[in-house]
Formats: C-alpha cells, sequence, structure tokens
C-alpha cells in the first residue's frame, strides 16, 4: 500500500508542477495544477477536506475550458464551499457535478473524467469503499484529467506535447528514485520518504524557474540571455511539422506566433520556423519574426504613419500590440516610455476601441498575415 501510494502520489505532484511550469500565466493550468498537488497531498493525508480541494480546482478548470463567462461567479463562491467542507466534506461535490453536466456538450471526455473523479471521491468522503480501493481510483482520473489539460493546452498552442511529456517524466522519476530510495534504505521515516520525492520532482520540473531566480541574484546582467536560452532548449522537444494545407490551422498558428512575437523562446517551438532557413535555433526563431513583421508591414496602408481609418485598424491591431508592445487595456502600461506616435495610437485604442473589438481585428490580420505567409511558401 505505502509503495502504491508514493506512486500515485508522487505522479500527481508531477503532473501538477508541470502543468504550472508549461505556462504560469494561464488560469486553466493554475486550476488544473492546483487539483494535482492537492490530490497528491490528499495521498499523504488522506482527510475529507483535503480530498476536495482537486474536485473545486477541477470545478474551475472545466468551467474555464467549457464556460469560461461563469469563471468569476466560481472565484466568488470557491470560498464559501472551502468553508462548508469542513462541516459536510461531500458538498464540494456538488459544483464539480454541475460543471460536469455544463461539460457534457462541449466536451465529453472532460465531462467523463469529471464524473468518474466524482464517483471515487464520492466513494472515499461517505466511506463506501476502502482507501486500498478508492485512492488509486482517484488517482487513476487526476493522471487522465491532467494529461487531457497538457494535451488540450498543446493543441492550443500548436506545440508537439509527448516527446516533452515524456522527457520530463523519465527526468523527475529518475531523480526520485535516486533519492527516495536512499531514504528508504537507511530506514528514514514515511513523511521524509514523500517529502524526498516531492522535492527531488520539483527541483527538476522547476528547473528553469529556479535557475532565472538564482542568475537574477547572481549574474543579473545576462539573466534574461540565459533565460531565452533555456527557454529556446525546453521549447524544441515541443515543436510538431508544420501542414500548410490547412489554411484554417496555418491562421491559427500565424495568431499564435504573433502572440508571442516578443519571446525567441517561443517561437521556437512554432511549427511556422518551418518557413526559415536551417540554422541554430534562436537564429530561425529571429528569421521567423522578421518574417512576421514583414508581412505586418504589408498591411499598412500608404497614407501617413498612423491613421484611425478603417484601413489601418487591422495594422494598427497587430504592429502597436504585438510589435511595439502596447497593451491598452492593462495597468501596466508604462505610458511616459511611449514615443508621440505609440501615445496616439494608445489614445485611440483606450478611447475608441472596446477590447473584443481589439480581439476580432486581430484574428481578421492574422489570417492576413497567414495567406501572406503562404504566398511567400507557393512563391519559393
Amino acid at each position: 500500500m505505502f509503495g502504491l501510494s508514493l506512486l500515485v502520489s508522487g505522479l500527481a505532484w508531477w503532473l501538477g508542477l508541470y502543468l504550472l511550469a508549461r505556462d504560469p500565466r494561464k488560469p486553466l493550468l493554475w486550476w488544473a495544477g492546483v487539483g494535482m498537488i492537492g490530490y497528491s497531498a490528499a495521498v499523504v493525508m488522506p482527510h475529507p477536506v483535503v480530498i476536495g480541494v482537486p474536485a473545486l480546482a477541477w470545478t474551475g478548470a472545466i468551467l474555464l475550458l467549457c464556460r469560461p463567462e461563469l469563471i468569476r461567479w466560481w472565484l466568488f463562491a470557491l470560498l464559501p464551499f472551502c468553508a462548508a467542507s469542513f462541516f459536510v466534506p461531500w458538498i464540494v461535490l456538488l459544483p464539480l457535478a454541475a460543471a460536469t453536466a455544463l461539460a457534457i456538450r462541449k466536451r465529453a471526455y472532460f465531462s467523463l473524467v469529471g464524473v468518474m473523479f466524482g464517483l471515487s471521491a464520492g466513494a472515499f468522503l461517505l466511506g463506501l469503499l476502502p482507501d486500498a480501493i478508492t485512492l488509486p481510483s482517484l488517482g487513476f482520473d487526476v493522471v487522465v484529467f491532467g494529461v487531457l489539460v497538457a494535451v488540450t493546452d498543446a493543441v492550443e498552442e500548436g506545440e508537439a506535447i509527448r516527446a516533452d511529456m515524456l522527457r520530463s517524466l523519465v527526468i523527475s522519476g529518475f531523480t526520485a528514485v535516486l533519492f527516495g530510495s536512499q531514504v528508504i534504505f537507511f530506514g528514514g521515516p514515511v513523511l521524509l520518504v514523500y517529502t524526498t520525492v516531492a522535492a527531488a520532482i520539483a527541483v527538476q520540473v522547476l528547473a528553469n524557474p529556479l535557475a532565472l531566480m538564482v542568475d537574477r541574484l547572481a549574474v543579473p546582467a545576462v539573466a534574461a540571455e540565459r533565460a531565452e536560452l533555456r527557454d529556446a532548449a525546453e521549447a524544441l522537444p515541443r515543436r510538431r511539422p508544420l501542414v500548410t494545407e490547412d489554411e484554417a490551422e496555418f491562421a491559427r498558428l500565424t495568431r499564435k506566433a504573433l502572440s508571442h512575437y516578443g519571446d525567441l523562446g517561443k517561437l521556437v517551438a512554432s511549427p511556422l520556423i518551418a518557413l526559415t532557413d536551417e540554422g541554430p535555433p534562436l537564429d530561425r526563431a529571429a528569421q521567423l519574426k522578421s518574417l512576421l513583421l514583414a508581412s505586418i508591414q504589408r498591411l499598412k496602408p500608404l497614407d501617413g504613419d498612423f491613421g484611425t481609418s478603417d484601413e489601418w485598424r487591422y495594422y494598427n491591431a497587430v504592429y502597436f500590440y504585438y510589435v511595439k508592445g502596447i497593451r491598452p487595456y492593462s495597468v501596466r502600461t508604462k505610458r511616459e516610455d511611449l514615443d508621440a506616435e505609440d501615445r496616439r495610437a494608445l489614445q485611440w485604442f483606450v478611447t475608441q476601441v472596446p477590447e473584443r473589438t481589439l480581439h476580432n481585428w486581430q484574428n481578421a490580420a492574422a489570417r492576413l498575415v497567414a495567406a501572406d505567409l503562404m504566398a511567400g511558401v507557393g512563391s519559393a
């Protein structure tokens, strides 16, 4: 039983950290990752309240996937459900069941896993089956859910997932066995085995963020450059082949590449890297960035340097947002660092362009940029 619990806990811990490390800025990965980590803790401390953590977290993840407009309401309801779980543990299954029902039509596979997890968690919380049965059952549901979230995110990013995930699992597993086995061999306490395995996995999965923290303290002058090189190395296993026959997919990949315009490490993983000449990964990412900029510049009207008429909207939507890095709806935009043209563009966005409208213009502009890139492929 101890060996199975250690395996299930370690696997859930690794998968939770893997999801968080993929992109800490994505709420979906945060919700799913917290659910994984919460379940890992529940294996070590099988308390009904701890078991409720993955149920509450995955409710948020399912809502983000299927009904994102409801997530703000779930944020308000989260604290009351957490408090109520101390008195009525099974109450956490109610929002999970509701979210699962909402997901049936849009994401049937997530609904199935939600039902499986709900049944296993209910059996545990109500004491219907022994822990030796319910905990491994929960562990299977956890792994399936985590893998589905990772695959969904990879598809949206236009990335491959299998090689990257397998590499992370193998390295983390080897390190966990190496250090955990020593504690077991020398007769260490059970809790020390769990914490040693968790620390070994965390050091491997979070190697890049930890290295960045150390670089900022020890070598701040080159911390950003070292981070870029690490990101590029991490991105290589995530790159998948480019298929140019599917225009809609090509446009989607172009839209994603535009969103990563200022991040060479992310561009390394883009399938559009196939449009560049052979060379070192960062050089090819820089070439892709130049190709994107050239296509964006071809959207610019010929009458002047800046305009707000309809013919300017697509160019403005991608050039100022992605190339110049202006975020008109963010409070972190530093207005004092902008030149006169950028300030005019910022003022126009804030006063005349709703955020949803800008998003639609960016999608349309991405299709135009994609068409331009594909024309270049056809003439090559």
